[in-house]
């Protein structure tokens, strides 16, 4: 999500979950990294240069479900089962927010896993959208730091070799307050991820940053953090949708008014995630619309496949489909349902698949 789906995101959660103050602070956002950890293994994530076919494997990001998950038709309990039998795919990314704050509860992480396990599924990551671990106060930087390493510890009890964290603070995004200046927060962003990083290594676990919102936008500066770190477990989740990097003002208050506004300054897609390649230890496939012959209307899926074939790639795809989300509150705008969304989304990663092999 970019810094405006961010926006919508949680004004959302804010909307339907009135009484969940703690969900608020853990969903609402970002992937980062360099080499892998010694004990995974390299063909995991990349290619080699004389490999003869291109593949990836499917996954599906719980974010797909948002709407179902934040309207109380569905629960994080019930993913792993939808995924399955609604969709065929067996690899799961959640969410932190959808755990309602019961990653430390060790019956229901055991339920969970007993769930996945029964059925077959292998758990990818956890989105983690948590306290900000790029604060520019260090002692604020540092508990950030430390609330993600329950997060951590539930990823690998579930089975997870890796999370997503954000590297920034996510409720400027949602006010629209501009984000640290981009050197200072370059730093702070370098040391807070760095500790986490040391904490995940102790259980091979990786950490990764997404692009999503505020300075994490400018793909030349997420780049550079990651180089500063230069840790074995770290690595980038790019995200075809979050490359906004400033939007029009909204006419209006409300999330009517910033659902008409239009991104006015853009870092290319397509450059930007030629940039991450190198570093990729993921890759979401966000969605909103489609054209009659299955297209993505605003990511051309070929040519951005073609990019990550040539970078080497050879892990995880999710399908994060957000046009279920939108329909929530703009249900004329033209978005098919959750289900057809999910299932043209794996269909067209299918297809260039196939075409790129």
């Amino acid at each position: 999500m970019d810094n405006w789906y961010n926006q919508i995101y949680l004004k959302a959660i804010n909307l339907h979950m009135k009484n969940r103050r703690n969900f608020l602070k853990t969903t609402a956002t970002a992937a980062m990294g360099t080499l892998l950890l010694p004990k995974l293994a390299a063909s995991s994530y990349f290619g080699t240069s004389n490999a003869k076919t291109f593949t990836f494997d499917i996954s599906l990001a719980e974010f797909s479900f948002a709407g179902e998950l934040m309207s109380g038709k569905m629960t994080n309990m019930e993913f792993p089962a939808r995924a399955k039998n609604e969709f065929d795919i067996n690899v799961l990314e959640y969410v932190s927010g959808f755990f309602n704050n019961k990653h430390t509860d060790q019956s229901y992480l055991k339920e969970l896993k007993q769930r996945c396990d029964d059925l077959g599924m292998k758990n990818h990551l956890i989105m983690v959208d948590g306290a900000n671990i790029a604060d520019l106060d260090a002692a604020k930087r540092k508990q950030a730091v430390e609330s993600h390493h329950a997060w951590v510890d539930a990823a690998k009890y579930l089975g997870c070799d890796k999370i997503r964290v954000n590297l920034g603070d996510t409720m400027k995004a949602v006010s629209g307050e501009p984000d640290d200046p981009a050197e200072a927060a370059a730093a702070a962003a370098a040391d807070g991820y760095r500790q986490l990083l040391e904490y995940a290594a102790k259980q091979n676990m990786l950490v990764i940053v997404e692009n999503h919102f505020g300075n994490s936008t400018d793909i030349d500066w997420l780049v550079g953090v990651l180089k500063e770190v230069n840790m074995p477990n770290a690595g980038l989740l790019p995200d075809f949708g979050n490359f906004c990097r400033q939007r029009s003002k909204p006419t209006e208050a409300g999330i009517k008014g910033m659902m008409n506004t239009t991104c006015i300054k853009e870092y290319d897609r397509y450059e930007g995630v030629k940039k991450m390649m190198p570093y990729a230890k993921g890759i979401s496939a966000k969605s909103h619309k489609f054209d009659a012959a299955g297209n993505e209307t605003e990511t051309d899926f070929l040519k951005m496949f073609q990019i990550i074939k040539d970078g080497g790639f050879q892990g995880y795809v999710g399908v994060e489909y957000e046009g279920g989300f939108m329909n929530m509150f703009n249900p004329s705008a033209g978005y098919v349902t959750t289900g057809e969304g999910i299932k043209a989304t794996k269909k067209l990663l299918e297809t260039v698949r196939k075409q790129l092999a």
